[in-house]
């Protein structure tokens, strides 16, 4: 099983941007799909963006197209999600998802698809 550990959370203005680094070690990083997900306060946890193994597949949040890109580094074992135009309403921590999958192109959007998580990063977003 893939351990993830993420990074680079922070408090932000409105409009600012913030860089979410998620570093897997134990499995072959190759073989997961790669996801983001957030949980504001007393809300459900939900998908913000996920990249495919090979990294031709992206699949990204509606309110989010646009603003956030994810991306990741096979040689590095890490997955990236760049956040511009940030708004109050994207403050919440943010969690790292595994999913071992065969398919290369396979970029899930179910919480319950992803079996490996981090402990999450928060962002606060102020107005």
């Amino acid at each position: 099983q893939v351990q993830l550990v993420e990074s680079g959370g922070g408090l932000v203005q409105a409009g600012g941007s913030l860089r979410l680094s998620c570093a897997a070690s134990g499995r072959t990083f190759s073989s997961y799909a790669m996801g983001w997900f957030r949980q504001a306060p007393e809300k459900e946890r939900e998908f913000v963006a996920v990249v495919s193994r090979s990294g031709r597949n992206r699949n990204y949040l509606d309110s989010v197209k646009g603003r956030f890109t994810i991306s990741r580094d096979n040689a590095k074992n890490t997955v990236y999600l760049q956040m511009n135009s940030l708004k109050p309403e994207d403050t919440a921590v943010y969690y790292c998802a595994a999913k071992l999958h065969s398919f290369q192109d396979y970029a899930p959007t179910s919480r319950a698809d992803f079996g490996s998580w981090g402990r999450g990063t928060q962002v606060t977003v102020s107005s």
